[in-house]
């Protein structure tokens, strides 16, 4: 199926990371793909990084989105498990960068509230 507009949607971390390529059609929105990309084996942190940017970067390259939403950043009380999803985003929004694809970042609060 032909799309107006791919759209890559990252819900970002550094054990379990969640995507979805939606296809907008005459304004409807279809599914593509979804999935969890999931790191709980990998025990480097830097080996995970790497990983999401090269499964992004793969995304990328199959489905050619024009567009890249990611779940902006939250504050939370541990600062070391911030600092790791900090990295993820950052990988992650780098991966859509170089591809020249623009980032729009969403509050996880927004989010829940337009899925539910």
């Amino acid at each position: 199926m032909k799309y107006d507009s791919v759209i890559l949607g990252i819900d970002p971390g550094t054990q379990i990371l969640g995507y979805a390529l939606l296809g907008i059609q005459k304004g409807k929105p279809f599914l593509i793909r979804m999935d969890t990309l999931k790191l709980t084996k990998e025990k480097d942190i830097y080996a995970r990084l790497e990983i999401i940017y090269r499964t992004i970067n793969d995304l990328i390259k199959q489905y050619k989105p024009d567009s890249f939403a990611i779940e902006a950043p939250f504050f939370g009380k541990n600062v070391q498990s911030m600092l790791k999803l900090g990295r993820a985003q950052g990988v992650a929004i780098a991966a859509s960068m170089q591809s020249q694809i623009p980032v729009t970042e969403y509050a996880p609060k927004k989010v829940k509230q337009s899925i539910t």
